[in-house]
């Protein structure tokens, strides 16, 4: 893994295997986010990862903080700001993300994203008119669940950086015609005039 300076420490993120063995302690939905997402879809490495992203639902928010006793975890309440989450905290609801170390000392591990929910669906917190069946969010993958790779390019597409652009073309020819098509539908909802979305009418 790649060491990444930051203003509030490094990051040295953890093996995926590491954070999925720890999760699975969590008695609640939770699946694998961000460029590892798309990874597990596409089958096969084909890039470095800086960090590890683990999403979940922000009503399970005290279960994880209370599996991650012992750690230091910070949230990201005000934009390019981080604060110590204590245990027992429920978290604003503009606080979304949210980093874990193992102590004060020590390098970054890992991310965890706090997802919107109403019931049984799924809200995209950046355009509540964006919403999914929870049970069609994520996939199975080996015991866990990963973040249908459709759904990660929506949060992908927004100022793409180049991994984005790597992670978008290693996937795209994967896709269904129902991924396409949602995932174009979503950036018409979000981004009208976003590039990906001639790529996706190409290869319907």
């Amino acid at each position: 893994m790649t060491r990444i300076e930051t203003p509030w420490g490094p990051w040295e993120a953890a093996p995926l295997d590491e954070v999925v063995a720890l999760m699975r302690g969590l008695a609640a939905p939770w699946w694998v986010a961000g460029g590892y997402a798309i990874e597990l879809a596409v089958g096969h490495p084909y890039r470095e990862h800086g960090d590890v992203d683990v999403a979940l639902l922000r009503r399970d928010q005290l279960a994880v903080r209370r599996l991650l006793d012992g750690w230091d975890v910070h949230a990201a309440v005000v934009p390019q700001t981080l604060r110590p989450w204590a245990l027992d905290e429920v978290l604003p609801e503009q606080a979304h993300d949210i980093w874990v170390r193992e102590h004060p000392d020590g390098p970054w591990r890992f991310q965890l994203m706090l997802d919107e929910a109403d019931g049984e669906e799924w809200i995209y917190r950046r355009d509540p008119r964006i919403r999914r069946s929870l049970a069609g969010l994520t996939v199975e993958e080996d015991g866990f669940h990963r973040l249908a790779p459709e759904v990660q390019l929506l949060y992908k597409a927004k100022g793409a950086r180049p991994k984005d652009e790597a992670d978008f073309e290693a996937v795209l020819p994967l896709l269904s015609d129902t991924q396409r098509r949602w995932l174009d539908e979503a950036l018409e909802t979000e981004h009208i005039t976003h590039p990906w979305r001639e790529r996706l009418r190409r290869m319907a």
